[in-house]
């Protein structure tokens, strides 16, 4: 099993697809040249940004292995995320990216009917570790969406007991004191950032990388954010950290996601639109859009 640390930016990557909503494999070449060419050699895919609750089985399947072709000439490494309602799924994803030798795998917790106790959801990833016996298991902890709150220092202490591959969480959630409590209980794992707009708070707490949607289309700005804190420029780390706020928050009255690939569309790089229940944004709307990021001064921030 690969136990070499996870560092710096990881880009949880949008789902491409076609003008009909069809997955859309030919385009990750380009989205990958475009990762690289901004710095980021590590992906998170078929997660939350890559639409995993609205790809079938076969989808997912399909984007990894399609993944796995385009990183290993784009020296770029690849997450895969598991997870959603149906174990069976998430075990059959599993044992794929065991198999096609992705850099860790990631799931979930399932959502729609929830696991009880702790020891229910340590049950869960149990169940989809062991698919892939030689890769680093990473639980994504993102409660907002899933409904499912549990302490997670308390999480990591019990998955280290009962997964042999547990290496870590991707913590999506606002919670500064539990992040902190779960870096003391860390017992050597990895506790990666998942809130792009805290992700400075989190550095000074000790957290070394992130994955994040913004890392597809500012992550120029993550960057000189890394590179300001690990000089002590502390004024010029806020600055960077204050611009991925508010693009963040440019962003979102159009709804985040379909904005997002509009605006990786405006950076060359097509994807195709959220498909729903995400709403599709108009013509006046993307153009309304380009204005509002023109305005803010995004085009020149990562420049």
């Amino acid at each position: 099993m690969n136990q070499t640390p996870l560092r710096g930016l990881v880009a949880a990557t949008h789902t491409p697809f076609d003008a009909q909503g069809q997955l859309k494999l030919g385009s990750i070449e380009a989205q990958a040249a475009h990762l690289v060419k901004n710095g980021v050699r590590m992906v998170f895919i078929g997660g939350s940004t890559g639409e995993s609750p609205m790809l079938t089985l076969d989808e997912r399947l399909r984007l990894a292995d399609r993944w796995r072709d385009i990183a290993s000439s784009a020296e770029i490494e690849v997450i895969v995320h598991v997870g959603g309602n149906c174990l069976e799924d998430a075990r059959t994803l599993a044992k794929q990216a065991g198999k096609l030798g992705a850099r860790a795998i990631s799931m979930v917790a399932p959502s729609y009917f929830k696991p009880a106790s702790l020891d229910l959801l340590v049950a869960c990833c149990v169940q989809v570790a062991k698919e892939a016996p030689e890769t680093p298991f990473y639980y994504y902890d993102i409660p907002a969406l899933t409904g499912v709150k549990f302490s997670m220092p308390d999480f990591m202490q019990r998955a280290t007991e009962a997964i042999p591959t547990f290496a870590g969480l991707k913590y999506t959630n606002f919670d500064l004191g539990e992040f902190q409590l779960c870096r003391s209980v860390s017992l050597g794992h990895e506790v990666f950032w998942g809130v792009d707009e805290f992700y400075l708070a989190a550095m000074t707490l000790g957290a070394s990388g992130a994955i994040g949607s913004t890392f597809n289309f500012a992550a120029p700005i993550a960057r000189r954010m890394e590179e300001a804190f690990g000089r002590s420029d502390l004024e010029s780390a806020r600055r960077e950290q204050l611009r991925i706020v508010q693009l963040v928050q440019t962003l979102v009255p159009y709804g985040y996601l379909p904005a997002a690939k509009a605006t990786m569309k405006m950076l060359g790089v097509d994807l195709g639109a959220a498909r729903l229940p995400f709403a599709q944004l108009g013509d006046e709307q993307k153009k309304a859009l380009r204005a509002d990021l023109e305005k803010l001064g995004f085009f020149e921030w990562i420049a």
